[in-house]
């Protein structure tokens, strides 16, 4: 019976030894799994904020069923991942950057639209006939969509990126 409690102390010992090295295997699978996902998705929000909004609360998740795992990466990083305040941001910037771009092209597309149907009125004696004035309207209510449409959706997606970041504005 003496016997008993030591060898009943030695297997508690081995498997609380066990369950430990169980428990690391666990963390470090979850770092691996993170790092891949961190990684390639940290990747893809660079070329397109859209991605970001996607990932990032599926991200965020699994901060929170890893927290050690989460703890790790952030330690060795020494930022919070997946994404910090200045990618955030960074991401912010682009997006307003891509909307003013892609605001100056399309100004000058429709200019270049409006020239040619008024270059067709000038040729056509400078009277507009019916269905060129109906043209002209059309194109500028063309344009007005596409703009509407497309600033919307910019709108949304800045939105939602400040939304991640309360510092951006």
């Amino acid at each position: 019976m003496l016997l008993l409690i030591p060898i009943s102390l030695l297997a508690v010992f081995f498997l609380w030894q066990i369950a430990s090295v169980l428990r690391q295997w666990k963390t470090d699978a979850a770092v691996q799994h993170l790092l891949a996902i961190y990684g390639s998705a940290a990747a893809a929000s660079r070329d397109d904020a859209k991605r970001l909004l996607v990932w990032y609360p599926m991200a965020m998740g699994a901060r929170k069923l890893f927290p050690e795992a989460a703890a790790q990466l952030d330690a060795q990083f020494g930022a919070a991942l997946p994404l910090g305040k200045e990618q955030i941001q960074a991401a912010h910037a682009r997006c307003s950057s891509e909307w003013l771009a892609w605001e100056r092209a399309h100004n000058a597309e429709y200019s270049v639209k409006t020239a040619q149907l008024e270059d067709e009125i000038t040729r056509a004696g400078g009277h507009a006939s019916p269905l060129m004035r109906t043209r002209l309207a059309a194109l500028e209510q063309e344009k007005l969509e596409r703009y509407q449409q497309r600033y919307e959706d910019y709108v949304r997606t800045s939105k939602a990126l400040a939304a991640l970041d309360p510092s951006v504005k």
